[in-house]
């Protein structure tokens, strides 16, 4: 068996990071969908913030975190000089921006503040899924 290389550790640890982060990213915001049907205060209310909570803070932040600090390894690896690794690092940050939006949501949640609908939330919940397809076209392809 050959030796395994720190690259192919790397790598393996990445996906695994960004399957994590992934799924917080879509699961969050059906939460939200649900949270958006109990009264504030409520014990649901609070059974729904706890959930998101926790995700966010046990989940998805330190995925987030890893998937940025293996990606930067990976991406030094490389070389910084290919157009494809530009754009997906482009839309990597989209989806981290799109993970600061959810966090913010969930505050207003925990204030009693959510200002948007089931259907604005199950509408947002594409948006990741739209990112991931777009990234994983252009990792595998790598057309640029």
């Amino acid at each position: 068996m050959e030796e395994i290389e720190l690259y192919d550790v790397i790598k393996i640890l990445h996906i695994v990071s960004v399957i994590s982060w992934l799924a917080g990213l879509l699961y969050l915001p059906r939460i939200f969908v649900y949270h958006c049907k109990v009264g504030i205060g409520s014990e649901a209310d609070k059974i729904f913030q706890v959930m998101e909570k926790r995700l966010l803070r046990f989940i998805m932040n330190p995925a987030m975190i890893l998937v940025f600090i293996f990606g930067f390894y990976l991406a030094s690896q490389i070389g910084f000089e290919f157009t494809w690794l530009h754009i997906k690092i482009t839309l990597v940050l989209c989806l981290a921006g799109y993970h600061s939006f959810l966090s913010h949501c969930r505050k207003n949640f925990e204030k009693g503040k959510n200002k948007h609908s089931q259907k604005f939330f199950r509408i947002a919940n594409e948006v990741p899924t739209l990112l991931m397809i777009a990234i994983v076209t252009l990792v595998v392809l790598k057309p640029f």
